[in-house]
């Protein structure tokens, strides 16, 4: 199962782990859960802390249980979070590949006026138009402003992926680096294979 809810990306990948830390190893109450969060954190709001929550699930790092949820004693390293952030959350997949196909065609178009062997950035508007079709149509629905949600949600993948090491910010653009394209080469040989 993935999952959409992404907080926006810390300082540090550490933040990481103090997240994780903060949630009980004894199942405890969402709203338990969520006053951790907040006072370990200094979350501002208990949504805030949700969405924490939501997306430790998503790295596997915590799970929901009949008891209520529970850390996880996995190891959040930066490449465990990478491989998580790409399989664990909704849409991450599809961003990567449109950082992907944004410096496959830069490196061939010939009337590019740059080093060809310089990767082609993808601006964080041209991002979510790569991935609009992908949003859920109960989504659509769901609020009169969902396309500013989920562009939101789309740049907050953006932020993701530069702490993470899947992509670095240059100007208003992203470029994908050598990590992603190591980890989404991977992914594909799995699947084929």
């Amino acid at each position: 199962m993935k999952f959409k809810l992404v907080p926006e990306a810390p300082d540090t990948v550490a933040f990481v782990a103090d997240a994780q830390a903060a949630v009980p190893l004894v199942p405890g109450s969402e709203d338990d859960c969520c006053a951790r969060l907040m006072r370990r954190l200094g979350l501002r709001s208990r949504d805030v802390a949700r969405t924490w929550l939501t997306f430790l699930r998503a790295l596997d790092l915590a799970d929901e249980t009949e008891d209520g949820f529970k850390r996880l004693r996995a190891d959040p390293t930066p490449a465990y979070l990478r491989e998580q952030f790409l399989t664990g959350v909704y849409g991450a997949g599809d961003v990567a590949d449109a950082l992907l196909a944004a410096d496959a065609e830069g490196k061939s178009d010939p009337d590019r006026e740059s080093d060809p062997d310089e990767a082609n950035g993808l601006a964080a508007d041209e991002a979510f138009a790569a991935f609009v079709d992908r949003v859920p149509n109960w989504e659509r629905y769901r609020t009169d402003d969902w396309e500013s949600v989920w562009r939101e949600r789309v740049e907050r993948h953006l932020a993701w992926f530069v702490l993470l090491d899947l992509a670095e910010r240059r100007g208003d653009a992203y470029v994908a680096t050598d990590r992603l394209r190591d980890l989404r080469e991977r992914a594909s040989e799995d699947a084929d294979g």
